[in-house]
């Protein structure tokens, strides 16, 4: 049989590379057609009080998410003033169908106003167990209690976030104002609620968990 060659050989080539490119599984991040739909369920802390909005951690975690090339959406959750009570009642249309994921950043309220941490862990866990029921997984950014609240509340309250994140299996990032909390230069005059600064700090801190939990989202 004569080898075929020329302009003929050239368009069956071609047609078999954009055959395979077709047929060949994409990459998980590039298969996704449409963005990660992730909530951040909080209080002051992740609603971004007194800052302006584009300041906020979900607009900065989404920011920083999209600049590492992820098709995400964050959406603000957080109710200033919110106890993990109040996240409870209002969790069904704070987290609409069709959410991908909720981060969880609730309790730092409970704890400044000394309510019993057996109550926190109820009302934390519960939120957990109704979005699983839901099929939304959570990640979980925890809360420390402040030391002047004595060792046993400490105790009570610090072993809240990782007993549920290892009971559920949930990726948990144990203290969401690490690197911030005490620095009166990432603070704002109340020194409890970080500034702009301080939410960029937040989001670079905590950015290797949320892609962790990206990861296994991807994997559903």
């Amino acid at each position: 049989m004569k080898r075929q060659s020329g302009p003929f050989m050239t368009i069956i080539f071609a047609c078999a590379a954009v055959l395979v490119a077709v047929i060949a599984p994409l990459p998980a991040a590039h298969a996704q057609n449409n963005p990660i739909r992730l909530v951040a369920l909080g209080d002051s802390l992740s609603a971004g009080y007194n800052l302006p909005q584009e300041a906020a951690f979900p607009v900065a975690l989404e920011r920083a998410l999209k600049a590492k090339g992820y098709r995400v959406e964050v959406a603000n959750a957080g109710v200033s003033g919110d106890t993990s009570s109040g996240g409870l009642d209002r969790l069904d249309w704070s987290v609409p169908d069709g959410t991908d994921g909720v981060i969880l950043e609730l309790g730092a309220n409970d704890m400044l106003r000394g309510l019993d941490p057996a109550g926190t862990r109820k009302n934390v866990e519960a939120i957990v167990e109704r979005l699983k029921s839901r099929n939304i997984p959570v990640m979980l950014a925890g809360m420390y209690a402040s030391r002047n609240l004595g060792p046993e509340y400490v105790q009570r309250f610090d072993s809240i976030y990782p007993d549920i994140a290892k009971k559920h299996d949930l990726v948990l990032y144990p203290f969401f104002l690490d690197g911030v909390a005490g620095d009166r230069s990432l603070n704002l005059p109340d020194g409890m609620h970080p500034t702009a600064k301080g939410v960029e700090i937040i989001v670079e801190r905590i950015l290797p968990s949320v892609e962790s939990f990206l990861a296994r989202l991807s994997q559903r």
